[in-house]
């Protein structure tokens, strides 16, 4: 009999989900933390939420054929050590997309409606609150909205907001091909000019060498005054203390971040502080119908490469470390 373990955090209805969908003739072996660690030695497959993996703690696991990552980030993996033994790690490509660009939109108007602001003056007997709310608030509609990656979740994040009436624009270091810009009606734009022209900045990219820190002090001074950016990707993306920066000082309208640099992040940070940003807890992706179909996608994966099946290649993110390949 084969082990899969399940390593990090999971929703109990998750893990119910994972039992109940998982053929018999596999076991699971659930793993909380980093210090049990030591328990992998008999794994065949491996379900990743949330902890790390890196080259020493893969070359101790004989047997691994596969980690799956819970989601579509593989920045906490060891991509290179994984594809030199010639062991698939997988996304669940696709399945998250529908959630987390409802976040990315659900931010975006969460920003520019001052949403926990209204919130929180009804709860305390403020109808109508402070004045100057309605001055300081506004729609989507006729806004340009700056995508800075175009995979599976920013091209449902254009539909969205071109029904609210907002015209796109995408920077994306591949560049999808002129009829399915067309068919998508986005208009691709370098970088720089990106940064420049939008009004709302939304972050769909993985963590990489090249994207750490894409947002920071530079690239902020080149966006208007009145943009506001919307990372639902990975925290550290942007620059934390940068950005932190430019909303004390009002350098840019606001922010809504679902991940931050450091997460959670600490009591005093001053992001905790900054009426011009809405935070919530990398919950993006996360939604009982969502995780019905990561799950069926994890199991499907495990079951695929089980049975010597090859996987989407959509899925796999370290192909080009194979040894044979």
């Amino acid at each position: 009999m084969e082990t899969i373990a399940l390593i990090g955090p999971y929703d109990p209805q998750i893990k119910a989900l994972l039992y109940h969908s998982m053929p018999c003739e596999f076991a699971i072996k659930e793993i909380s933390s980093e210090n049990q660690y030591d328990q992998l030695k008999d794994v065949h497959y491996i379900i990743l939420r949330t902890l790390t993996l890196n080259d020493q703690v893969i070359k101790e696991i004989p047997h691994l054929k596969l980690i799956q990552r819970w989601g579509v980030g593989y920045n906490t993996v060891d991509i290179k050590a994984a594809g030199s033994r010639n062991i698939p790690v997988a996304i669940t490509s696709g399945m998250n997309a529908p959630s987390v660009s409802e976040m990315a939109v659900l931010l975006m108007l969460a920003v520019y409606r001052q949403l926990p602001l209204l919130h929180g003056n009804v709860l305390q007997g403020k109808w109508r609150g402070e004045e100057g709310i309605a001055s300081s608030s506004y729609v989507i509609d006729g806004k340009l909205v700056g995508l800075i990656g175009l995979g599976a979740i920013g091209k449902q994040v254009v539909h969205k907001v071109r029904s609210f009436g907002a015209a796109v624009q995408y920077y994306d270091a591949f560049r999808l091909a002129p009829e399915e810009e067309a068919k998508l009606g986005v208009t691709y734009v370098e970088l720089e000019e990106l940064l420049r022209s939008s009004d709302i900045i939304s972050l769909h990219l993985p963590l990489t060498e090249t994207t750490k820190h894409l947002i920071r002090k530079e690239t902020i001074n080149l966006m208007k005054d009145s943009v506001i950016i919307i990372n639902t990707a990975r925290g550290e993306i942007i620059k934390e203390a940068d950005l932190i920066e430019a909303l004390q000082q009002q350098r840019i309208l606001g922010a809504g971040l679902d991940v931050v640099e450091n997460e959670p992040p600490a009591v005093d940070s001053p992001l905790l502080k900054l009426t011009n940003v809405v935070l919530t807890p990398h919950m993006g992706g996360s939604t009982f119908d969502i995780n019905t179909s990561m799950v069926k996608r994890c199991v499907d994966n495990i079951v695929r490469v089980s049975c010597g099946k090859n996987l989407r290649p959509s899925d796999v993110v370290n192909q080009q470390y194979f040894t044979n390949a």
